[in-house]
């Protein structure tokens, strides 16, 4: 997600990729709130977020949009949670890293998460 919107952030394409890498499978396959999720906080947070000589409101605003990211996603997949969304599909272990790829997890629910999360941002920002 974050290397979606890499432009706006002015990191490079590797530096980028490095940032967002633990991220996947809802944070380094503890299938907490989802990746795709997760970055996309982190592009409203290069977009709105406070910096160091920012003051609270900037804060706010950068909350408003992640809660928008976070509801919004939830309203249209039921969760923002990744191990909710796998239908229990437990990645930390060997088999259901198999079922996830014998059953092409990643494009059938993964990608239409990506994407979903794009179509907000570019709605939210």
């Amino acid at each position: 997600m974050l290397y979606a919107f890499r432009e706006e952030s002015g990191l490079t394409d590797d530096t980028t990729l490095k940032i967002a890498c633990g991220l996947g499978a809802g944070m380094g396959r503890k299938q907490e709130v989802c990746g795709a999720v997760t970055g996309g906080i982190m592009v409203i947070g290069i977009k709105y977020g406070r910096g160091e000589k920012d003051n609270r409101t900037v804060q706010e605003l950068t909350y408003t949009k992640t809660r928008e990211l976070m509801d919004q996603f939830a309203e249209k997949h039921g969760t923002f949670l990744c191990r909710k969304l796998l239908h229990g599909c437990e990645l930390t272990k060997e088999e259901g890293q198999k079922y996830f790829k014998e059953n092409d997890i990643l494009n059938k629910i993964c990608v239409p998460c990506v994407q979903s999360v794009v179509e907000i941002l570019e709605n939210i920002m």
